[in-house]
């Protein structure tokens, strides 16, 4: 310090000031959220922004007491399997009449996932969220999710073998395939592995089908918790044989390909490419195809899936399209065939396709189903032909007093009514339910006597319970579990139209 300490000590206070020193004369609001002395204002808990869209497993009876390894019930289907008259002559007895009895089972499964939380997890959310109740929600959300699909296409009994070869025209237009000759193969999808590779209903939000990323399910072999090991049919079918398909000198060139239709399946995979290297380009819910460009360098090669039919899972138990379609069910069936125009309107305001449903269902079983499960592309098709076709006097404009000036018009088929019987069956979205597949369902048979409360249930040898394992690492690690099996006692009540065309 010189002699003049006051002017040096005001000196020094100026450049304090002015340097770029945290220790300012006042608070400020920081620029960025995480600069500065302030909070975080974060809301909890977290938000839960999935589907768990699960209608059937809503609305089925779940019935306790199953045991043993299967369910079994025996069905008498016929009183009198000749038809004998029951005419009788002047003192004589009357003829004899037999009847048909079915013997019926169905295996147990179990099913269920599990989650876990880590120590140091558990630490961090102090105070936000109790992470270890959330992956036990998460998880029981995630089973039911897993069991819808299972209630709806669960496949363990019907397998659809080879897919057979596809035939295909090469076309110099419509697309963006260059001229040459290329390799093309099929593979019949059923509904587990159609719902993997476009992803509906899968726990998230926003999925979609993306050709280049997407992956057809075939042999699955799953690493468990506690380190076990399942292998399982993911849903596919075998890939078809190659079939060589030519497009002209174009750059602009399409191919249209078909392939004959398989039981069981409710979409089909399309792979193209050079002998050998073929790759996914195409998933499409009929038996047809339209392809405009070659697969992208990532998409999933053909001879991943191997030479073998993945198609049934000795872990799941038959959901009601399987058991439909299992041969000797006596469901309806009714497979639109190639080429077709989608669903056929009536001229009456009607659908001709449900109406031949109908005529079935009554003519051979006296019953009518209650319900018909629809994907979004149906609903909407379904509305548009019968508003077509003779239903638009049905069409109700409505206006508010509050602004008269503006109205709102629209009209969804909620209800369809079953001519044959008089009887109102309800239209569904089904989350699960792929484009160009309906499913007949009846909840309810007309016949005295029948010692069936519930026509389709869930027999339980336990229902979902939760386990928390010892700890054996510094991991808390939580299961949830149930194992029962579908029961459909009129397996003949169901009905199925699928293969039908977006138009």
């Amino acid at each position: 310090m010189g002699a003049n300490l006051t002017a040096e000590t005001l000196e020094l206070m100026k450049v304090a000031q002015s340097s770029p020193d945290p220790l300012i004369k006042s608070f400020v609001q920081p620029g960025t959220a995480t600069t500065g002395v302030q909070a975080y204002n974060l809301e909890a808990p977290s938000k839960k922004l999935y589907p768990v869209d699960t209608p059937l497993r809503n609305s089925i009876a779940r019935v306790p007491g199953g045991y043993a390894i299967q369910a079994n019930w025996k069905a008498i289907t016929n009183i009198n399997v000749q038809n004998v008259r029951a005419g009788v002559s002047e003192g004589n007895r009357g003829g004899v009449i037999n009847h048909a009895l079915t013997e019926n089972f169905a295996a147990f499964r179990g099913f269920g996932l599990e989650n876990s939380v880590n120590f140091e997890a558990n630490y961090a959310s102090k105070n936000f969220e109790d992470v270890k109740a959330l992956a036990v929600e998460q998880s029981l959300a995630a089973l039911m999710v897993q069991e819808e699909r299972l209630i709806l296409g669960g496949n363990t009994s019907v397998a659809m073998g080879q897919t057979a070869t596809p035939t295909a025209t090469g076309l110099t237009t419509g697309g963006a395939i260059p001229g040459g000759t290329y390799s093309l193969i099929a593979v019949a999808l059923g509904l587990q592995a159609y719902i993997d590779v476009v992803g509906v209903n899968n726990g998230s939000s926003g999925q979609y089908f993306s050709a280049a990323t997407a992956s057809v399910p075939g042999q699955i072999t799953r690493t468990n918790a506690g380190g076990s090991t399942d292998s399982f049919g993911g849903g596919s079918a075998q890939p078809s044989a190659a079939q060589s398909v030519t497009v002209g000198a174009t750059p602009a060139g399409s191919i249209n390909a078909t392939v004959a239709g398989t039981n069981g399946a409710v979409g089909y995979a399309w792979y193209l490419g050079s002998a050998g290297a073929e790759k996914l380009v195409a998933v499409t819910s009929v038996n047809s195809a339209s392809l405009t460009a070659l697969p992208a360098p990532t998409a999933q090669l053909a001879s991943s899936l191997g030479a073998a039919d993945h198609s049934t899972s000795a872990l799941d138990f038959d959901g009601l399209l399987y058991q439909a379609f299992k041969p000797g069910s006596n469901a309806y069936i009714n497979t639109l065939p190639t080429g077709n125009s989608g669903l056929t309107a009536d001229g009456a305001g009607g659908i001709a396709d449900f109406e031949l449903a109908f005529v079935n269902f009554y003519n051979k079983f006296r019953l009518s189903p209650t319900v018909v499960y629809v994907s979004s592309q149906e609903l909407v098709n379904i509305t548009k032909k019968i508003v077509a076709n003779g239903g638009a006097p049905l069409l109700r404009l409505t206006t508010g007093a509050e602004n008269p000036g503006t109205i709102s018009a629209g009209l969804v088929v909620g209800e369809y009514l079953n001519k044959v019987t008089g009887t109102k069956v309800a239209l569904r979205v089904h989350p699960n339910m792929p484009a160009g597949t309906i499913l007949f369902y009846t909840e309810k048979l007309p016949y005295p006597l029948s010692n069936v409360s519930n026509v389709t249930q869930m027999l339980m040898r336990q229902d979902y319970y939760q386990l928390e394992w010892p700890l054996v690492s510094r991991k808390y690690e939580y299961g949830v579990y149930a194992d029962g099996v579908l029961q459909c006692y009129a397996p003949f009540s169901l009905g199925v139209i699928n293969n039908i065309a977006n138009i």
